[in-house]
């Protein structure tokens, strides 16, 4: 099969660019203030060349959203295929989750993006529809294969994912708004807590 050719390759290299461009200006500038001449300022191009790659910046977020998601899946596959047990893959993900709490910009983009869908409700529904989707695009088969049935399947595993998340952006941003209340290591042993408190109490509570 042959290659892109230069064409294709300059298309994808601006992409690219973009969607870096687009993570440091949401940051930056939050979702709604965060303007398209900016992001394609920032990533050396024009408003033409941001709208010959998205209709939107909500568009552009959102595929952000699913390049983050695949490569964070990505990245738990290499670690689990290294897991000889399903008590080894759960301690893998314990550590995994309480090293999240490095990743601000992620955990900061993520609450802009929701405070915008809330704001906007012509387009929360889409939004928040295009988030499920991308949750279901992700194949989690070869994570999920060494994990209990409780933390993947139907409302019981869904309401597990909602609860660790919600701990972790809450606890991330207090610690990045006052460091001095509750401390990197801090955010890190609660997350840990939290975490077996979410599994135990799905073990005796589960169907």
């Amino acid at each position: 099969m042959r290659g892109p050719n230069k064409h294709q390759q300059r298309t994808e290299q601006t992409r690219r660019k973009l969607l870096e461009a687009g993570l440091r200006i949401f940051v930056r500038d939050g979702f709604e203030a965060a303007r398209i001449e900016d992001i394609a300022a920032a990533a050396g191009h024009t408003r033409g060349a941001f709208y010959a790659n998205f209709e939107t910046k909500e568009d552009l977020f959102l595929v952000l959203l699913e390049q983050q998601s695949v490569k964070r899946v990505a990245e738990l596959h290499k670690l689990i295929e290294h897991c000889n047990s399903q008590e080894e893959a759960l301690k893998m993900l314990r550590a995994r989750y309480m090293k999240r709490a490095d990743d601000l910009r992620w955990v900061i983009l993520s609450l802009e993006f929701k405070l915008f869908a809330l704001r906007h409700k012509k387009l929360h529904a889409k939004l928040a529809a295009a988030h499920r989707r991308i949750r279901r695009s992700m194949n989690f088969d070869a994570i999920t294969k060494f994990l209990p049935p409780r933390l993947h399947n139907g409302e019981t595993g869904e309401a597990c994912k909602v609860i660790l998340e919600v701990a972790l952006s809450g606890l991330v941003l207090e610690h990045a708004y006052d460091p001095k209340r509750i401390s990197r290591q801090q955010v890190a042993n609660q997350l840990g807590r939290i975490f077996d408190m979410v599994l135990d109490d799905m073990a005796v509570n589960r169907p």
